[in-house]
């Protein structure tokens, strides 16, 4: 992880900690970068963003960075990352760049780098990036005459991508009451238009983005919304979308939220049962809830737990040529269809066992029994020092020996904010409760300002 690019891209506080020049050097350093591997010197980088108020000055930013270095940019303009990355290998771009802070507040956004394959960028290619927006590298030649880059209106290369998606339906959702809350994001046109041509009756709420109510008490972190719509109106399941559109979470058709171990479960099984779980294996993080692993382990399928980030679920997937993994999160990889986390996919995949199980969601989901787990922030002001608190550590070995097998502790630091995650998971919500309030009281005494 280096100076400006966390686990998942350049994010910040849009003009503060992300600004205009921080987008233009980025444009600059890659436009050269990948021109020089072309004999015409000229490199081709596609760009999608999402609702944000501020996406659009970075696209502009980055655009003009990237023609400034003699690069063309293709724009999808408000899209998804998935989509992005599905661009990126399919039309052979050098790369592709996602404006987006995820599930973050509009005020945040964030500069995501794909690589031509779809996957993330190389650490060591995003340490160069640092060094030239430090001024640790000579200046790119600026260029000029017939040299300069153009930008071009890509918004049908999105278009194929709706149409890659459809393709990948093998039922019809006639006389299936969906409901959808993409977050006012990236989603926000494209689910409604997937799952009305599949034939589905379709609901969506907060599909009215304005550029600052992305996230904004809706979407995968709010559900609430999508837990009434479903209940109220008798629908068989709900999906609630990042504002990326990169991970899914589902509401059964009672209310119940279902995260991405419901899903993995639900899925892994589903391709166990055809004989298509490569390696019989899932591919998990630590984050996942201990009753996925005891559940899948009973059913004779085995798993391998990755650090946290889609990054590190794809990377161990590529290696190992695993055909499923995700996050808790709602970041689920399709390894077949996608080399991300894809929320429309993962909707399309969860309707698709649905279907063919002929059982409501809810039923599937109940053959997984989750642990009690409660998870809180701390915002420190030292994330690095906090973890090494020597009077932190023993105090979470200490309660780890209280917890013996009944549970377990996982305390890190985000990749992308000054904070300080807290998880524990235990055979009852009191055990849960009192380990992660000890915890977060020795961090807000030691480490908040």
């Amino acid at each position: 992880m280096g100076k400006y690019f966390g686990t998942d891209g350049f994010r910040g506080d849009a003009n503060s900690v992300l600004t205009v020049e921080h987008a233009f050097k980025v444009g600059r350093f890659l436009g050269h970068y990948f021109g020089k591997k072309h004999e015409d010197g000229k490199a081709h980088v596609v760009i999608g963003k999402d609702t944000r108020l501020s996406s659009y000055m970075f696209e502009y930013a980055l655009a003009a960075g990237l023609t400034a270095s003699g690069a063309d940019a293709n724009l999808l303009h408000v899209t998804t990352t998935p989509s992005v990355a599905h661009v990126v290998r399919l039309d052979d771009f050098d790369c592709g760049i996602m404006i987006s802070a995820s599930h973050n507040p509009y005020h945040d956004n964030g500069i995501k780098l794909i690589n031509g394959d779809g996957s993330k960028m190389s650490e060591e290619l995003i340490l160069e990036i640092e060094k030239y927006i430090d001024g640790e590298i000579p200046e790119i030649p600026l260029a000029t005459g017939d040299k300069i880059g153009k930008t071009v209106d890509d918004v049908n290369a999105r278009n194929r991508y709706l149409g890659f998606l459809m393709g990948l339906a093998k039922f019809s959702f006639k006389n299936i009451k969906v409901g959808i809350d993409p977050g006012n994001g990236s989603a926000w046109f494209l689910a409604k238009h997937l799952f009305d041509a599949l034939g589905a009756e379709t609901l969506v709420i907060h599909a009215e983005p304005n550029g600052m109510n992305i996230n904004d008490h809706c979407g995968s972190t709010h559900m609430e919304d999508l837990q009434k719509l479903v209940v109220d109106n008798k629908l068989d399941i709900g999906f609630a979308f990042d504002g990326d559109a990169d991970r899914c979470l589902v509401v059964d058709e009672k209310g119940n939220i279902l995260t991405g171990d419901h899903i993995l479960f639900i899925y892994s099984q589903y391709m166990k049962d055809r004989d298509k779980l490569i390696g019989n294996t899932v591919v998990t993080t630590v984050m996942s809830n201990m009753g996925l692993f005891k559940s899948l382990a009973k059913r004779d399928t085995n798993y391998v737990k990755t650090d946290v980030g889609d990054k590190n679920v794809s990377a161990c997937m590529q290696k190992n040529g695993y055909t499923l993994g995700g996050e808790q999160s709602g970041h689920i990889i399709f390894a077949k269809y996608s080399t991300t986390g894809d929320g429309l996919i993962t909707a399309l995949k969860v309707m698709e066992v649905m279907i063919a199980k002929k059982r409501t969601i809810g039923e599937l989901a109940s053959e997984l029994t989750i642990y009690p787990q409660l998870l809180k922030n701390v915002r420190v002001a030292d994330k690095d020092k906090a973890m090494e608190d020597e009077g932190l550590l023993k105090l979470i070995e200490s309660l780890e020996e209280e917890l013996a097998d009944d549970g377990r502790i996982l305390v890190r630091k985000s990749g992308t904010e000054p904070v300080v995650r807290v998880m524990a998971e235990a055979d009852t919500e009191e055990k849960c409760k009192s380990v992660v309030d000890r915890i977060v009281a020795y961090l807000e005494e030691k480490w908040v300002k």
